[in-house]
């Protein structure tokens, strides 16, 4: 199987990404073909041989070869005398995190090209990218989330109880988030979530609240699971100890609760998963508070897939590039109007 890797992006989580992807040659066991998307959203082939970070800070990816993406493809830009070459790949796997990869313009673009990939669909991007929207989805699925107040820029924002924290509604790994425990803070707080979106979320800060990790994706309608991994953390997961994660490659370790929560998790997952994620690895951070499961967020398309909560996550790429969602065929046979121009003698 040949695996086309799409990453970068026009986002703010563009480097991780990079990260992200490069993790990917010490997981995967089939032939790599990296396609990457720049800020000026031009697609390159970077050779999976010479991929490293310095290829991409130093701009020196711009010599390599740059591709269009077309029906059924990714090819070579034609030079003067010579044709596109269609790059091959068997499967795509998106890898690009925030935008452009989790609020839904590549899954749209590969989509409307015919192509094969891994990863949400437009509509489990609208309801994973936006934490606004996220907590209605969940609500809807009978899945419970922290309470939470939703404001933009132009909101007055007043806040009696604290800690809360404070979270840019459309953006991950943990970028622009503040744990906030004093009025005096609030300001501050506010002024860093705002520089990267114009809404936010705020929550109230439980102190010792259990969160979880699992990961999972459908494989002919049964259900591929993780481990469930409870991740170490000190006062909560900031960019840095995330970041972190974005390269791991090594099995996380398993979790210490009970069976039944955890098949209380995987029983929530299974209610977030439905088939709005089909084709998707995601992976999915609860909260346990009194033996109750509340819904923290979805990562559609998780640091690194999230490969260190797997023991096969090779076996587990492969499977699901084989049971991808299939797009409706619809029939354009004009039948409608052939019936008006009839009806009118013509």
């Amino acid at each position: 199987m040949k695996l086309g890797i799409i990453f970068g992006g026009v986002s703010y989580e563009h480097e991780i990404s990079i990260v992200s992807a490069i993790a990917m040659k010490d997981v995967i066991n089939v032939q790599i073909e990296y396609i990457f998307l720049d800020e000026n959203r031009d697609f390159y082939h970077i050779p999976t041989d010479t991929i490293k970070s310095k290829l991409f800070s130093s701009s020196e990816y711009k010599k390599c070869q740059k591709l269009l993406l077309q029906k059924d493809g990714f090819f070579t830009q034609a030079g003067f005398l010579s044709k596109p070459k269609k790059l091959e790949a068997d499967v795509y796997l998106n890898m690009m995190h925030g935008g452009d990869g989790e609020d839904g313009v590549i899954a749209s673009l590969l989509e409307f090209n015919n192509l094969d990939f891994i990863g949400p669909r437009k509509e489990a991007c609208t309801v994973s990218f936006n934490k606004f929207l996220t907590k209605g989805y969940a609500h809807s699925v009978n899945v419970k989330t922290i309470d939470y107040k939703y404001f933009t820029k132009d909101d007055e924002i007043l806040i009696e109880d604290f800690p809360v924290i404070i979270k840019p509604v459309r953006l991950g790994s943990s970028i622009g988030v503040s744990v906030v425990k004093s009025k005096e803070e609030l300001e501050y707080a506010l002024d860093v979530a705002f520089e990267f979106d114009d809404a936010i979320i705020i929550e109230p800060f439980v102190n010792g609240i259990k969160e979880y990790n699992l990961a999972a994706c459908k494989i002919a309608g049964e259900f591929e699971f993780s481990i469930i991994e409870e991740p170490q953390k000190a006062e909560f997961l900031d960019f840095d100890k995330k970041y972190l994660d974005f390269a791991r490659t090594s099995t996380a370790l398993k979790a210490d609760i009970s069976k039944e929560l955890e098949e209380k998790i995987k029983e929530k997952f299974k209610a977030i998963y439905n088939t709005q994620f089909e084709g998707a690895l995601i992976r999915c951070d609860f909260f346990v508070k009194d033996d109750e499961v509340y819904l923290n967020e979805i990562n559609p398309v998780p640091g690194s897939m999230a490969n260190y909560l797997f023991s096969n996550f090779d076996e587990v790429i492969k499977k699901l590039s084989k049971s991808l969602p299939k797009t409706r065929k619809i029939l354009i046979n004009y039948e409608y109007v052939n019936k008006i121009q009839a009806s009118k003698g013509k």
